[in-house]
């Protein structure tokens, strides 16, 4: 509750700028500045609806209000760009003037509107980033609304010939609880069952919220079935709201064979690689990540695939011997431009990559954190067939 009385308290600040850029600044009139102004305060409150959905309030009342608060959330960090670059624009025009004004040119063109001109140029400036903003937010609405099937070939030099072919369904990064539902997790869960994967794993982040009010919308993840099993590790969101190793007992029961830096051995015909999973890398006591605790005593010509949320992880592995990691974490930056500052954090923003001697595959993941919407960055299902190098 702390947490969303500060986000609260930040976003009324965000709400209150908004209105001095999209009613002062512009001279919006009556009775268009007093429908703007309690549109506003409006949304400001579905938002909180939305991020204290699946901790605070139950999802079953909060989910649809607080779909359209973090909608609007996704539009008012898209006004916020938009209004800077009007601001940006502004300042350059005037740094201009004021240079030509001192070399004596006088006499020159004025760049910048000045009085009922300025404000008409301001107005219609703001009206087409309003406007924007909102047609983003509705376009990233429907990019995110279903998960696309990916497909990915991944030469592995060290994998075993009885291997060649494996199908591996990777999933991850649902985020199922305050914006998304049961019905979102058994579309994801029939469309991996459609492609008859040998393999299912899946590398966290399935939940925001508690185990009482979100643990439902999991509960088609019992339908997944693979010849080899379904198997799954921790993401960093298990740990926010509740405690994550409860999270993982849920999986269990749900048929998922929850990883917690340990390994298990994969069989097939007649040969084994080892199936190795680590809790996420910031997770709190006592669910540290410990790798080298989960390859202890193992063969290390064994082929090693391992299960890590986040793409960062690939570093220990690599020294560790790790031929395969399989992570997701960066929603593959989810709304542009934001895919640009991942790179300051993690090694890899998505897809196929080489960390040092580990391959690494990192999915974009199939549903969306805080605002339903992805923006050149679509859903995926990842369908990763392992091959050896011709």
């Amino acid at each position: 509750m702390t947490r969303l009385l500060m986000f609260g308290a930040v976003l009324a600040l965000v709400t209150f700028w908004l209105h001095r850029r999209l009613v002062r600044a512009p001279g919006l009139r009556r009775p268009w500045s007093i429908i703007v102004d309690a549109a506003l305060v409006v949304l400001w409150a579905l938002v909180i609806v939305g991020i204290g959905s699946g901790e605070v309030f139950d999802p079953g009342w909060a989910r649809i209000p607080g779909f359209v608060g973090m909608v609007w959330l996704a539009a008012v960090f898209y006004l916020i760009l938009g209004l800077l670059l009007i601001a940006v624009a502004s300042l350059l025009t005037r740094l201009v003037r004021w240079m030509r004004r001192r070399k004596g040119s006088t006499d020159a063109p004025e760049l910048e509107p000045t009085g009922p001109s300025r404000r008409r140029v301001l107005q219609a400036a703001t009206a087409v980033v309003a406007v924007g903003a909102i047609g983003t937010a509705a376009y990233g609405v429907v990019e995110a609304a279903r998960p696309r099937i990916v497909r990915v070939r991944v030469p592995l030099r060290r994998l075993p010939p009885e291997f060649e072919g494996l199908r591996v369904a990777l999933i991850s990064d649902l985020h199922v609880g305050p914006t998304r539902g049961r019905e979102f997790t058994q579309r994801v869960v029939d469309q991996v069952n459609e492609q008859r994967p040998d393999l299912i794993v899946i590398a966290g982040d399935l939940i925001d919220g508690t185990v009482a009010k979100v643990a439902a919308d999991l509960e088609p993840l019992a339908d997944l079935a693979a010849p080899l099993g379904v198997f799954g590790v921790s993401g960093n969101h298990e740990f926010y709201a509740d405690d994550g190793g409860r999270w993982l007992d849920v999986w269990d029961r749900l048929g998922v064979r929850t990883l917690r830096n340990e390994r298990v051995p994969i069989d097939r015909d007649g040969a084994t690689i080892d199936l190795v999973g680590i809790h996420d890398y910031s997770s709190p006591e006592p669910y540290e990540p410990d790798l080298p605790a989960a390859l202890a005593g193992r063969d290390p010509n064994t082929f090693a695939l391992l299960l890590a949320h986040e793409p960062r992880q690939a570093f220990e592995a690599s020294d560790l011997g790790i031929d395969l990691q399989l992570s997701g974490h960066t929603h593959g930056g989810q709304m542009w431009p934001i895919r640009y500052l991942v790179p300051l954090q993690q090694p890899s923003v998505q897809g196929l990559d080489r960390v040092g001697n580990t391959v690494l595959y990192t999915t974009r993941g199939a549903g969306a954190w805080g605002p339903p919407v992805r923006v050149g960055a679509p859903p995926e299902i990842t369908i990763l067939t392992l091959i050896r190098p011709e």
